[in-house]
Order: C-alpha cells, then sequence, then structure tokens
C-alpha cells in the first residue's frame, strides 16, 4: 500500500502530482552501466585501431556506431517495476503499455508520458467550514483507498487521473455533509463511508479507477456548540438518573407493601420483628437509638427497657474483650 499526501489550493487550475511520476524519462541504471562500459570500449578501442595503424575514417565509424550503440542503451532500454506499468506514445499516438520487467522504446519517436502504479492509494482529503443541513458549520477528514484497475483509461480519458480523484472525494464530503443534519453525521459514520464510496466510485470508474473503501477520521463541531452538546447531555444523564431513582423507590415501595401483608392477621410477628430491628440498631450504633413513637406504641416499655439493657451488657462484654 502506497501513501501519497495531497495540498489542497484555491486556485482550480492547480494540479496535485505525485512526484518524479510525471514526464520522467526514468534513465535507470541497468542502462546507463551498460552505456558506461560501451563508452569506455569506444575510448580504448579507438586507441587500439589506431596504434594498429587503422585508418582514420575507419575508426571514426567505429566511434560513431559505438556512441549511437551506447545512446540507443542509455535511453531506449527501460525497466518497469513490478506495480508499475508504463504509457508509450509514438509521434504522439498512443502506443500500448509496457511492464513490468525490460522493456525498449526508440529514442525520439517513443516517449513513455506516465508510470502507472497499480498499488492501492491513500489520498487524505478534507471538508473545511462545510454547512451541514441543519446549518452547522463542521470540519470533516476523510481518508480515500482506491487503485487503478485500467491505466489506460487513467492515461487518456483524464488528465491527472490523481488531482481529479482528491476533489472528486472532496465534492462529494461537501454533498453529503450538506445533505445530512448534524446529528445524522455524528452517529452516522458507516453509512456516510458507504454512500461516500458510492459516489465517488462513480466518478471515477469512467477513468478507469475503482474505490475500495472511504473512512471518515475525525469530525469537529465549534467549540461553543461542542459546550452545549455537553451540557445537554449532562443534563439527560441526570435526568435519567432522577428517573432511575425513582423507580427504584418505587419498587422498594412496592416491596414493603408486599412484605407489610404478612404482619396484618399477626401482630406477633411484627413485634418481633421490630424488636429484633431495634436490637440490630442498638448493636451497631451503641444505646442511643432514635424510634418513632408509632413504633414504640406497637411494643411495651418494659420490653423496650429490657432490650435497652441487653444491648449496652452486648457492649461492655465487647470492650471487655
Amino acid at each position: 500500500m502506497t501513501t501519497r499526501t495531497f495540498q489542497f489550493s484555491r486556485n482550480p487550475r492547480s494540479t496535485i502530482r505525485a512526484r518524479g511520476r510525471k514526464n520522467n524519462p526514468r534513465i535507470n541504471g541497468v542502462a546507463g552501466a551498460i552505456a558506461f562500459i560501451i563508452f569506455t570500449l569506444n575510448l580504448f578501442g579507438s586507441f587500439f585501431l589506431d596504434g594498429q595503424g587503422v585508418s582514420s575514417n575507419w575508426i571514426g565509424v567505429f566511434v560513431t556506431l559505438m556512441t549511437l550503440l551506447g545512446l540507443y542503451i542509455l535511453f531506449g532500454l527501460k525497466i518497469a517495476r513490478q506495480w508499475e506499468k508504463a504509457v508509450l506514445l509514438r509521434l504522439g499516438k498512443y502506443r500500448g503499455l509496457s511492464g513490468p520487467g525490460i522493456f525498449w522504446i526508440i529514442p525520439i519517436v517513443d516517449t513513455i508520458t506516465e508510470w502507472i502504479d497499480h498499488r492501492v492509494m491513500v489520498s487524505p482529503f478534507s471538508a473545511e467550514k462545510t454547512l451541514t443541513k441543519d446549518t452547522v458549520p463542521v470540519d470533516v477528514d476523510a481518508v480515500l483507498f482506491w487503485l487503478v484497475w485500467d491505466a489506460e483509461k487513467a492515461a487518456l480519458e483524464v488528465e491527472d487521473y490523481q488531482s481529479a480523484i482528491t476533489w472528486a472525494a472532496q465534492t462529494a464530503l461537501r454533498e453529503i455533509i450538506g445533505a445530512l443534519d448534524l446529528a445524522d453525521i455524528l452517529v452516522g459514520r458507516a453509512k456516510m463511508d458507504a454512500d461516500l464510496q458510492e459516489i465517488i466510485d462513480a466518478r471515477t470508474t469512467p477513468w478507469g479507477v475503482t474505490v475500495q473503501s472511504v473512512e471518515i477520521r475525525d469530525i469537529v463541531i465549534p467549540q461553543d456548540l461542542e459546550d452545549t452538546m455537553s451540557r445537554q447531555a449532562q443534563a439527560e444523564r441526570e435526568r435519567q438518573a432522577r428517573v432511575i431513582l425513582g423507580e427504584s423507590e418505587k419498587q422498594i415501595a412496592d416491596s414493603f407493601a408486599e412484605a407489610s401483608k404478612s404482619y396484618i392477621d399477626n401482630p406477633t410477628a411484627l413485634h418481633l420483628r421490630a424488636m429484633n430491628m431495634l436490637f440490630e440498631g442498638l448493636k451497631e450504633n451503641g444505646a442511643m437509638v432514635i424510634v418513632p413513637s408509632s413504633a414504640v406504641d406497637t411494643m411495651n416499655l418494659g420490653g423496650l427497657s429490657g432490650m435497652v439493657s441487653l444491648a449496652n451488657q452486648y457492649k461492655n462484654d465487647l470492650e471487655e474483650k
């Protein structure tokens, strides 16, 4: 996977090109080495022939032929890497695609207009201060994954397919943002990705380019709106907490009402339960216990005094231990 970084300009005539890819004659090291060897042999051969008494005319022919051979190899031998193809024009007319590997061209007659990379490209793009459907300005960053599936169309159907792809992606992103509310954008990234991929792919298919995927990286909203939404979310969570607390209180009340039915026809059980609760409270908190008068009326004072004495004795025993 290859990552290319593109910069956007407000000037619509500006182009976005990958460095070193357009109109590059690509004099490779193999051709340069072979040409150097030929030029060296040419030099030493001319001295050798001169030493053998060969006429200057034949030496000139030898030097000329060797020089032409070296120049032809230097400019005619090309090597395309495994992931790319060269677009060839012969006298301005499309000849075909060459590569990967070694291939030959006729210097001056043939020209390589472009080297097409067939690997997956990664192009970041963005839409700044774009209004949503509910007129909220947002900044959206996204990443486009694409590749060239038809090098001939990419070279002949559009002037600069890389620039065209990035501009098409940016305009499609602005269209999607303008058709959605802010809430839909914040919660519907997956749908935005799918819609963007469909729109961009429809535009780039005639250029021999297919879009593999589009991913929204970041959505930035104004700081004031972000603070407002944060307070709104906090208020909503507080409201939900109060609703849950109220539901809990209601469930507890229902549980007590259900439990009270067990004591309606059994006052002795109610008395024992009250005494047990009082004993537990005295055991945990000491001798000071605040009891509602209605609860005291259900118990006799003698029993209450006995419970207090029992609790104090239990507390003293614990302290001695």
